[in-house]
């Protein structure tokens, strides 16, 4: 029994996904445990953590160094503990609170970079579900009429009234389709096992809910709103790109490192305590106050340098992005636009074509108006054309499905 499911609204990047189980149905009891809901994508799973990681770093962010406790003599009569502390300004702090902060936030970019590969992802291995079902339902189609063009051969033949030689190359067409049916299921069922991967239900077979070969028209539709309704300057079409927002917080984060270093030039306080008096001394109580004074120029001036250098480099890979993505933009919306046009001309004059060819050349063929050689080629010309009208439907549909990843849709 087939059953239909849909992951709800609000259920992550599988939202809206609707298949068909093909499993047995599965009556739960009370008591019984039932499957599980789908597991997000591992993608998914370890850009949480890396949020998770950042936002423990920041808890971190106010981190003085470690306090230093000795024991020391000065008046040579007796040992006494002290302690040490060493302080930075508060402006280190409130830098490296900003670079916490910024290191969370490149991390929330990069899961929406990673929800949305998952997203595209999905989709893609719903669409080759798609075709690969399309495609077994056509060559089934096709098998069953080229099994009774090989029966109805054996007849003429027996009969006398066909060479052996069109009885052989009748039997090779049959075979051949027999065997493009069996690469089709075969790629079905590995279609099957990826869309159930991504949806984390591994031990279920999958269907989709709709004919790829009845949503051409559908398609020609929504695509071409789609067309007119997208801008025409790369930059504004790229503007919610969650890749180019990932870029530019990564050049936010290296800026917000040069100021922690600028930060940390700066002399720190050092606090001490230590009980080194007598009895009878007037100042019982000792302690110690002095600066921490950055004398290792070359150090910090190194690290400035390379706070310097690494905020460039995201500068440029920023840079480097936005022209990357700017040109998959124009190569799918070129690809748009051709498939579009394929896709019209194959509804209005393509696909009914190719029924009448089949239908019109069965019948003459039976009236014996046209050779078995004319049948052939007609028949292979026919189903040509509606394997392309496929190919150009998946094809649309992949260009369609990066112009929404390219765009953060």
């Amino acid at each position: 029994m087939e059953k239909w499911r849909a992951f709800p609204a609000g259920s992550g990047p599988f939202a809206g996904i609707r298949f068909r189980s093909c499993a047995r149905p599965n009556h739960h009891q009370p008591g019984q445990r039932r499957s599980p809901d789908p597991a997000p994508a591992p993608r998914l799973r370890q850009s949480t953590q890396e949020i998770e990681e950042q936002r423990a770093l920041k808890r971190g962010s106010f981190a003085p160094a470690n306090p230093d406790f000795l024991f020391s003599a000065p008046t040579g009569e007796m040992w006494a503990p002290g302690v040490v502390q060493t302080i930075d300004l508060p402006n280190v702090y409130r830098q490296q609170r900003r670079v916490a902060q910024a290191g969370i936030t490149l991390a929330e970019r990069n899961r929406d970079v990673s929800r949305a590969s998952v997203l595209r992802d999905t989709r893609l291995a719903y669409l080759t579900l798609q075709f690969a079902e399309a495609q077994v339902r056509q060559l089934t189609y096709q098998d069953s009429l080229f099994r009774v063009l090989r029966l109805a051969t054996e007849r003429l033949f027996t009969a006398g009234e066909v060479t052996s030689l069109q009885r052989i190359s009748t039997d090779a067409e049959a075979r051949q389709v027999t065997v493009l049916l069996q690469q089709a299921t075969a790629d079905r069922q590995a279609a099957q096992r990826r869309l159930a991967l991504l949806l984390g239900r591994p031990s279920e077979a999958l269907a989709t809910s709709t004919d790829l070969g009845r949503t051409g028209a559908e398609l020609a539709q929504t695509g071409t709103a789609l067309l007119a309704g997208l801008p025409t300057e790369d930059s504004t079409a790229l503007v919610r790109s969650p890749t180019l927002a990932a870029a530019a917080q990564n050049v936010a984060l290296s800026q917000s490192g040069i100021s922690l270093v600028r930060a940390r030039r700066t002399p720190a306080l050092t606090v001490g305590y230590q009980n080194q008096a007598f009895e009878n001394s007037a100042l019982k109580y000792r302690f110690q106050f002095g600066l921490s004074v950055p004398i290792w120029f070359w150090t910090y001036r190194s690290q400035l340098q390379a706070a310097t250098a690494r905020s460039q480099a995201a500068g440029y890979q920023l840079q480097a992005q936005r022209l990357e993505l700017s040109s998959q933009y124009q190569q799918a919306l070129a690809d748009t636009r051709k498939f579009s046009a394929s896709l019209g001309y194959y509804e209005q004059t393509g696909l009914p074509q190719s029924r009448a060819i089949i239908s019109q050349s069965q019948r003459l063929f039976r009236a014996g108006e046209v050779s078995y050689l004319q049948l052939i080629l007609s028949l292979n010309q026919a189903f040509a054309i509606q394997n392309t009208y496929l190919t150009t439907i998946r094809d649309y549909r992949q260009a369609l499905i990066e112009l929404n990843y390219l765009r953060g849709e």
